[in-house]
């Protein structure tokens, strides 16, 4: 099969052989330590990495919009995690509304992915939005269990986004019931029962 493979290429046996050898020695000499070097790196390393890379994809983005911010890189439970926070009159609220920051957090996983060439779990934070957004599932989680005290064997909650979801099922672990997520793409959600 090599003797067809390369008479198509007009190749001799010699010919391939010496191309062959010559790309031996040039990973030798170190063209192509890069690949090598990211697959020798540890998982923190990367995740610093991901939060440099969304940091000053970020950073680049409030100077274009003209935005002012502070951004925090924290790294936990796998995942890079960018906050940008501002002080007194900031413009920034600008940014913090949920679907602005879900739409800002895919184009930076976007970003990050097109420099490292992986997949990106980072989570954005703007202005507080999260943790705001966290109290309002909790008080989701409370208006599906008064649905389960009054007599209901389920509650369904709306759809969301796969981290909100996650964020869903800690709440509801925390108070002792079960959840399951159901349904596909835009329409999964989460149900609660006390199992």
């Amino acid at each position: 099969m090599s003797d067809v493979t390369t008479e198509t290429a007009g190749l001799s046996t010699e010919e391939t052989v010496e191309i062959v050898d010559e790309a031996a020695v040039v990973d030798e000499i170190g063209v192509g330590t890069d690949q090598a070097e990211s697959s020798e790196s540890t998982p923190e390393a990367n995740l610093d990495d991901e939060g440099d890379i969304a940091a000053d994809y970020i950073e680049e983005l409030l100077d274009i919009c003209d935005l002012d911010g502070d951004i925090d890189i924290d790294t936990r439970g796998g995942r890079a995690y960018i906050s940008v926070n501002a002080s007194g009159e900031s413009n920034i609220r600008v940014l913090s509304k949920p679907d602005t920051v879900n739409a800002l957090q895919e184009l930076t996983r976007l970003a990050v992915q097109t420099k490292t060439g992986a997949f990106s779990r980072l989570i954005l934070d703007v202005g507080g939005s999260r943790e705001a957004r966290q109290a309002e599932l909790g008080r989701l989680v409370d208006a599906a269990v008064a649905r389960l005290d009054a007599g209901e064997g389920s509650a369904a909650m709306p759809a969301m986004s796969s981290y909100e979801r996650k964020l869903v099922h800690d709440i509801v672990a925390e108070r002792g019931l079960v959840s399951a997520s159901e349904g596909d793409g835009r329409d999964r959600h989460t149900v609660i029962s006390r199992g």
